[in-house]
């Protein structure tokens, strides 16, 4: 009930109150379905490392209980285990090795597979192609747009690792978005000190190198951009 409502301080509650039962050994079937209620909170805490834990879990206990309820909770782990950027492929352990050729389990192993290689335009290809099994369940889709985010990174990141500048226009067509998207991924990774530079609007460029102009300028944006939306939200407020 509290997943479904995302009432996450009230699962957070129950899921470590149910862990700390030692009285009793629980069947696998409940230790599953705790396990992914546990994954689920992890999941909308942004804390992918631990969410990969529980869902494995979860997978290993419906698996021991033979309820097909393992497939759907394999599918989580491939999603946690992305969203933190791991290079282990959960497929290569023994647990799961078995279901890599599941009619339902494919699409996310060529998912993963697309996202090691951080091959883009493949890794969108399988989203659009498998809407059923990927896009339809509503948890997958909710971590769709970091997923993509994620890809975007590791491309752009290897993209221009050889440059000093390197215009906007290029970059967005090897991501295959708008410049607009691309500029606010350079932003994101500017202030994130994982790429060291300025965008130069006027002539559309990304200029290496000089960390300090870039960070002074993309931080009073943001804190402008903050102070904005704090504004919005007190004007909204009066008026309700």
């Amino acid at each position: 009930m509290y997943t479904e409502t995302k009432n996450n301080k009230k699962l957070k509650e129950l899921y470590q109150k149910a862990l700390s039962i030692k009285s009793a050994i629980p069947h696998p079937r409940i230790m599953g379905i705790i396990r992914e209620c546990g994954g689920k909170m992890h999941m909308a805490e942004r804390q992918w490392a631990e969410a990969a834990t529980d869902f494995f879990e979860a997978f290993k206990n419906y698996d021991e209980a033979g309820n097909q309820r393992r497939i759907q909770c394999l599918k989580y782990l491939v999603l946690a285990n992305m969203l933190m950027e791991s290079e282990v492929n959960p497929f290569d352990g023994q647990e799961a090795k078995p279901y890599r050729n599941d009619p339902e389990i494919l699409a996310m192993t060529n998912l993963i597979a697309a996202y090691q290689r951080n091959e883009i335009l493949e890794f969108e290809k399988i989203l659009k192609s498998n809407r059923r099994t990927i896009m339809d369940d509503p948890f997958i889709r909710n971590y769709i747009e970091d997923l993509l985010k994620n890809v975007r990174t590791q491309v752009l990141l290897k993209l221009i690792k050889p440059y000093t500048r390197i215009r906007i226009p290029f970059i967005s067509k090897e991501l295959n978005v708008p410049e607009k998207d691309v500029e606010e991924l350079l932003v994101s990774l500017i202030l994130d000190n994982r790429i060291h530079g300025q965008i130069d609007q006027v002539n559309r460029l990304l200029e290496r190198g000089d960390r300090s102009k870039g960070m002074k300028k993309y931080t009073a944006i943001d804190k402008w951009n903050t102070q904005l939306k704090s504004l919005h939200q007190t004007i909204g407020n009066r008026v309700c």
